[in-house]
């Protein structure tokens, strides 16, 4: 019996012993600042992290490994991803953290591939995305609301975000064994006007409820002393971004201003840059990128690439800058960055490898190489219906709402894309012969007197009115696109989408119907029940927008392909009821929509094409296997 409890106290103790083991390793893990030696301390030893920047919500989750396992083979080893609060709360009353939006399952992913991570949860991203990440409901809810600063109205919806974010990732933070090693705190607030230090605490002390030392927190801020000042808060490291064209000893010490000790750190290093629609699409040498990155690596400082994988804004999340004008994004998001849109490795990719082998040791993972693309040919298109038909706005429109102006966007509930606006003309004023529609657009309206379309209002290139070319029409339809709510500029961030201020020679026009359309339930419509019009009409779209359908074949396993909409107008394609996002064609640059694999099926696949403005005298559009994200081209239809 003696035997047999000696035997039970030594099995409990080396039980115990094993637990404590554990235990010991696991509060080893740690991520640290070593202000004496101005270095990082990982797990108590010295580190540097040269990181991509990778946006899980820019492809689909099937390729979130490979894209992963591309960047460690890099020689990366960390990968940096913002947040995005509109992905995960699209309404007020609903989360979303499955599919594209799980992004515990992206983080674990992180980590099996031997990948530290740095989380950037906002609550503001920019990012090039619709409203810098927020949601359009925030507008709805409090219309004079003041984002970004310390109205309490919005902090209160901002910390309910923040807990959700950070209660689920908290057992993925390094100090409890996970990956996620750094925090930040905002996003560039020093670019942003406010300057509200009330609030960057507030967000501070949010965040590190949450985080305690099991992380650091840090921010990010452009190259000024301005932005630094604005941008960083107390218990937050301040960190500095630039490119190619950036001074390395000139910046590092400008961040030095703010950070008298600790490591050096370039949050945002940019290997190519972002684009606009109806701009030339940019690039950045590889030289210079590797360059100044063995500058930066050559004097022990941390760097992260962004974009290092860009991927796609697909549907309607691309947002808009403001600078001198309103200029809406692609929906590529390539970025020119090491790889490409489909994941595939650039010369670029392998020169920023070779430079970081420098510095780090390369991991036993291959190379990638460029994936075989799906040619699927020509496809022709059937218009089944006009958006203006009464089954269209049955199928897809909203409610239609009086009012006695037109109602925004956000009063309507629409998070996105369009409002068809409709109104009697007053009867007086019409008959004039110098009749004109003055109107301010956010962002762009398409104009129909009567029906007939007589022009374009647009919020880029300032144009207001339209002339009623024919006195005497009786009825208006105004087609508002929402082409982006802003992310980045020098305006408030609060944009309001939909038409203001519409008046025909000075007089104001009253009522309004508005319809919205969403477009979100195209898949499960009834198009192939409508009965098909086969409307005649062609090139320019006179009497109004058109939805068509095409179906193609996939033969085997199917391959990311590209759809080339440069014969065609402007619109929206979707692909077995995936919104793979807008096109211009009438603008460009960019030509071809990214459609990846997961997207599509063995067998028959059905293309849904929304065509705004125009459609080739063929109605065919065709799928290929290479990008066309470069070219410009004079538009058929005047913006």
């Amino acid at each position: 019996m003696l035997k047999m409890l000696f035997l039970f106290l030594c099995l409990a103790l080396l039980c115990c012993s094993s637990i404590q083991a554990e235990n010991h390793v696991d509060n080893e893990r740690s991520f640290a600042i070593d202000y004496e030696n101005n270095q990082f301390l990982l797990d108590g030893r010295p580190f540097r992290y040269v990181s991509g920047s990778f946006h899980y919500f820019r492809t689909p989750h099937q390729y979130w490994r490979d894209r992963l396992r591309k960047i460690r083979a890099a020689g990366l080893n960390a990968v940096s991803t913002y947040v995005e609060w509109s992905l995960h709360q699209p309404e007020p009353n609903k989360w979303v953290w499955d599919g594209d939006a799980d992004l515990v399952k992206f983080i674990k992913l992180a980590q099996e591939e031997d990948l530290l991570v740095l989380l950037r949860p906002g609550p503001y991203i920019c990012a090039e995305r619709d409203f810098g990440g927020f949601p359009y409901w925030l507008l709805s809810r409090v219309p004079d609301i003041k984002l970004r600063t310390s109205d309490t109205r919005y902090l209160k919806y901002a910390e309910d975000y923040l807990n959700q974010v950070l209660t689920r990732v908290k057992p993925l933070l390094r100090g409890n064994g996970g990956p996620i090693i750094m925090v930040q705190v905002e996003n560039e607030y020093g670019s942003f006007k406010a300057c509200d230090k009330k609030y960057m605490n507030k967000l501070r002390d949010i965040i590190k409820g949450h985080v305690g030392s099991d992380a650091v927190l840090y921010t990010t801020d452009g190259s000024s002393r301005q932005a630094l000042r604005c941008g960083s808060v107390p218990g937050a490291y301040a960190t500095i971004d630039f490119g190619t064209s950036g001074n390395v000893t000139y910046n590092f010490k400008l961040m030095r201003e703010s950070e008298p000790k600790g490591p050096l750190v370039n949050s945002e290093f940019y290997p190519g840059w972002l684009a606009h629609w109806e701009e030339p699409f940019p690039r950045v040498n590889s030289y210079n990128v590797t360059k100044k990155l063995d500058e930066m690596l050559s004097v022990g400082a941390s760097v992260n690439f962004y974009m290092f994988y860009g991927g796609t804004n697909f549907a309607f999340t691309a947002g808009a800058n403001i600078f001198d004008n309103y200029i809406p994004d692609l929906t590529s998001y390539d970025y020119d960055a090491p790889l490409t849109e489909a994941g595939d490795p650039t010369p670029k990719y392998f020169d920023i490898r070779k430079t970081v082998s420098k510095y780090l040791p390369l991991p036993n993972v291959p190379t990638p190489n460029v994936s075989v693309k799906g040619d699927y040919g020509t496809v022709p298109m059937t218009a089944v219906l006009r958006l203006f038909d009464p089954e269209a706005r049955h199928l897809f429109g909203s409610k239609t709402v009086h009012s006695t102006k037109p109602l925004t966007f956000e009063a309507l509930n629409l998070p996105h894309w369009l409002v068809l606006y409709t109104a009697d003309l007053p009867v007086g004023e019409s008959s004039r012969d110098d009749s004109t529609l003055h109107a301010t657009p956010k962002d762009r309206a398409l104009v129909y007197f009567d029906d007939n379309l007589s022009g374009v209002l647009s919020r880029t290139h300032n144009v207001r009115s339209v002339q009623l070319k024919t006195p005497g029409a009786r009825s208006l339809k105004l087609l508002v696109e929402n082409q982006g709510r802003v992310n980045f500029g020098n305006v408030d961030v609060e944009d309001f989408k939909g038409i203001f201020n519409v008046t025909l020679n000075d007089f104001e026009i009253s009522p309004w119907n508005a319809t919205g359309f969403k477009f979100d339930t195209i898949f499960e419509s009834s198009l192939d029940a409508v009965e098909v019009k086969r409307y005649m009409e062609v090139r320019t779209l006179s009497s109004g927008p058109q939805i068509l359908v095409g179906h193609f074949n996939v033969s085997g396993d199917p391959r990311d392909t590209y759809l080339n909409t440069a014969e065609w107008g402007k619109g929206i394609a979707f692909v077995n009821g995936y919104n793979v996002g807008r096109y211009w064609a009438l603008m460009g640059p960019q030509m071809t929509l990214y459609v990846p694999a997961p997207y599509l099926k063995e067998g028959l696949n059905k293309l849904v094409m929304v065509e705004l403005e125009y459609v080739p005298e063929n109605r065919e559009i065709n799928f290929q296997i290479a990008p066309v994200l470069d070219r410009l081209r004079k538009p058929k239809l005047a913006a």
